[in-house]
């Protein structure tokens, strides 16, 4: 008798290996089995297209953390202040900086239309109200992390505080070393390891949905920081459009996966514990900023 419980065990140690990998998808195998409620479109009024020599990028708005920022934003979008002017920073591993490169420079700075000039700080809002959804991993920026309506962000329960946490092609205002000199004008994206010493330092208001690739390869600035001190080598900004003043033929469609789906959470869950051929040792722990936010094009029919 006790040798056949041994002899079960022991079959049951070799089945249950097998049985899991078996189990296991890839995130890709649940993006494909996903119903068509675990995707979001984006809304046109918080969406801009970056127009660049070379394409489109596509950038998603957050006026739930900035919304003070995003309106101006919008109001710059709509009057056209960056058609003509450039991505005129691109520092290794950090970011690219686009705006007017003369806008502290007086008689030469580009005029802000009717966009306002001075803004308060939104580094952080209240907690209440938003839908958050807790990663159970630890982070070493914030007591708590997790995504709302797509963003990945930070949170202190203690302080009731949630914030948007610098990933890679994070959008963020740029400012002077007083905390309210930013107002939408001057703007980053980070392409590097993500900066999470940045958050709740400058005011983040959206991320890169799809176009990062472009941003990416732009050649290093050779001065300090990244800037290009000949404008020659700057990248020029065709136009920055806020979506709904584009017009529905020329607009690009998108779906993004809902972070507060169950498919996010196995998307995540497969990332956290690769399980394939290749992981001989699924890490059990994933960053913030490494949880895939898949886009896709609709699909067909």
């Amino acid at each position: 008798m006790l040798l056949r419980t041994v002899a079960s065990a022991c079959l049951l140690a070799l089945v249950l290996p097998a049985a899991a990998n078996a189990a296991y998808r890839s995130p890709q195998q649940i993006l494909d089995s996903s119903p068509a409620s675990a995707w979001r479109v984006l809304d046109p009024e918080r969406t801009l297209y970056l127009e660049l020599d070379k394409g489109r990028v596509v950038i998603e708005l957050a006026p739930q953390f900035a919304p003070e920022h995003v309106a101006n934003i919008r109001t710059l979008a709509h009057e056209r202040f960056w058609d003509g002017l450039s991505i005129y920073r691109s520092q290794d591993n950090f970011v690219v900086q686009f705006g007017d490169p003369d806008g502290e420079t007086p008689g030469k700075a580009k005029s802000l239309g009717s966009a306002r000039t001075h803004l308060p700080a939104e580094f952080e809002r209240a907690s209440q109200g938003l839908a958050f959804q807790r990663l159970p991993d630890s982070d070493g920026w914030a007591p708590q992390v997790g995504f709302v309506d797509g963003f990945p962000v930070g949170r202190d329960a203690a302080s009731g505080k949630t914030w948007l946490a610098h990933c890679y092609g994070t959008l963020g205002a740029g400012r002077n070393n007083d905390e309210d000199s930013s107002i939408g004008a001057e703007l980053y994206v980070v392409t590097g390891q993500s900066p999470r010493q940045l958050d709740r330092n400058i005011t983040v208001v959206g991320r890169v949905v799809k176009g990062m690739e472009l941003l990416s390869v732009i050649p290093r600035g050779p001065d300090p920081m990244g800037f290009y001190a000949d404008a020659a080598q700057r990248s020029p900004i065709r136009a920055i459009r806020l979506v709904s003043d584009v017009p529905a033929p020329e607009r690009t469609p998108l779906q993004l996966l809902r972070t507060d789906s169950p498919t996010f959470r196995e998307v995540a869950e497969a990332r956290r514990n690769r399980k394939d051929d290749f992981y001989k040792r699924p890490a059990g722990h994933i960053d913030l900023c490494n949880v895939p936010l898949p886009v896709r094009a609709p699909p067909a029919g």
